[in-house]
């Protein structure tokens, strides 16, 4: 749903490419999804190319300098938390602390059972799971977690991350999703919620928070509407934000007006060299004015 067509034909060239404008750009930071098999059921709609978030971000790491490397999201319950701590630990040590482990529970039911994940239970699984990679990614080379599902001490890891602390953002706009990311996570990735659904939630997360007295920092997240910075000379979609830097800068203020810390965006394109493009204008252009409070 949120392809362009010329992306049907990218490769590892277009992936590096755009990671550098970002990087350059000043983003804060780049994203990859998981999915390991895509049925048949829905190939047509969510494509079969999905690379690995682990490979990708890695790769990705060692050909940019300062972006930050965001699974959005990495389906966790389908593996073993030491697993995915010893992959995603490696990844912050080689790309010197850029990690941020955004996490998820699934919705391919066919995946859980190829790989023989608990997919009504993959809520449950996911709370765990939460919990055994907070121990799995500290500081401690022999982490200690005793659950239900997963047991384990005495079992060494290294490399440790180069982060003290890796942040867990949480993904998901269920009820379940939202509290999931309220009393286990760093941070909050919404699914695509409008603006009008945003400030409910937010709330929700600051009561649940303060009800449980829960005091570390936490970064919400939004996923803006399509951008295209400048006049368009071809139909982007009603609903894409279009218009000069100050245009959309006005705009995009009403998320931190609204409590969220940090927006997603993706660019209206027919190349990757257009896409490149817009995110170097965003950058120089738009960014500096969200940056400054609103006249």
């Amino acid at each position: 749903m949120f392809a362009e067509p010329w992306e049907a034909d990218a490769g590892p060239a277009d992936l590096v490419e755009i990671a550098r404008a970002a990087d350059r750009a000043g983003f804060a930071y780049v994203a990859c999804c998981d999915h390991v098999a895509i049925p048949r059921r829905l190939a047509d709609a969510m494509s079969t190319v999905w690379y690995d978030p682990v490979a990708t971000l890695a790769h990705l790491a060692a050909v940019t300098e300062r972006v930050r490397l965001l699974s959005h999201v990495a389906v966790v319950g389908l593996r073993h938390p030491l697993v995915t701590a010893k992959q995603y630990a490696t990844l912050d040590a080689l790309s010197g602390g850029r990690l941020i482990l955004g996490v998820g529970a699934g919705h391919v039911r066919e995946e859980f059972e190829a790989l023989g994940g608990d997919f009504e239970r993959r809520g449950a699984v996911l709370d765990e799971t939460l919990d055994a990679l907070r121990a799995a990614l500290g500081e401690e080379e022999f982490p200690v977690h005793h659950g239900k599902r997963y047991d384990f001490e005495g079992l060494g890891q290294r490399p440790r991350p180069a982060q003290a602390r890796v942040p867990l953002w949480v993904g998901g706009s269920s009820p379940a999703a939202v509290r999931r990311a309220a009393l286990k996570g760093d941070g909050w990735l919404p699914q695509g919620d409008p603006r009008d659904r945003l400030p409910a939630q937010i709330e929700r997360i600051r009561r649940l928070r303060e009800q449980a007295a829960v005091q570390e920092p936490f970064v919400v997240g939004a996923i803006t509407e399509p951008l295209y910075v400048g006049a368009p000379a071809w139909d982007v979609g009603r609903r894409t934000l279009t218009g000069p830097p100050e245009v959309l800068a006005e705009s995009l203020r009403a998320y931190p007006a609204m409590g969220v810390d940090q927006i997603q965006v993706r660019f209206r394109c027919r190349s990757r060299t257009e896409l490149t493009d817009q995110i170097s204008e965003f950058g120089a252009e738009v960014g500096p004015l969200l940056k400054e409070p609103p006249a």
